[in-house]
């Protein structure tokens, strides 16, 4: 089983934290206050899908930029892990 390491806050953990919200939340209102907030999950998960085909993530990118928020394996070493096992 994987677990993730939950000793600090890394850039994919606060995306699916970010993510989860937006999606409960948009549920919640959806069903409490106007049929509308389900657009809300609804781009959620469609940036779920760009991000699985693009690898291109605009929240990344305004957490990386505004907050300085690293991911836990940054590019050049996931490139390198990558060039290694092929």
């Amino acid at each position: 089983m994987y677990k993730a390491p939950t000793d600090y806050w890394y850039l994919e953990r606060i995306i699916w934290l970010i993510a989860g919200i937006v999606v409960l939340g948009g549920i919640s209102l959806g069903l409490l206050v106007n049929k509308y907030w389900f657009i809300l999950p609804m781009l959620a998960g469609f940036n779920m899908i760009v991000f699985a085909f693009t690898g291109f993530c605009p929240m990344a990118v305004f957490l990386n930029k505004v907050f300085k928020i690293e991911p836990r394996i940054k590019p050049v070493e996931r490139e390198k892990q990558w060039r290694a096992e092929v």
